[in-house]
């Protein structure tokens, strides 16, 4: 038994919006990547505080350390 070739090529250059007839929608996919996501992007000012995310974790313990204490402690 001979095997079929698998090497033929059957991507074209170009797709025109015929070829999909669904049609094609923008970000699809975008809100559930969000929901999903644990990325949290910093402004830059902050980024410059923070050079990694150790540092930010390390800062957000210590925040909610202090909150707790708060709470705690009127």
């Amino acid at each position: 038994m001979k095997k079929a070739k698998s090497d033929i090529d059957t991507l074209r250059d170009e797709y025109k919006r015929s070829d999909f007839p669904s049609g094609f929608v923008r970000g699809k996919y975008a809100a559930r990547a969000a929901a999903s996501s644990n990325i949290v992007v910093l402004e830059p000012e902050l980024a410059c505080a923070f050079p990694n995310s150790e540092a930010v974790n390390q800062a957000l313990r210590t925040i909610l350390q202090a909150a707790k204490y708060r709470t705690v402690h009127p």
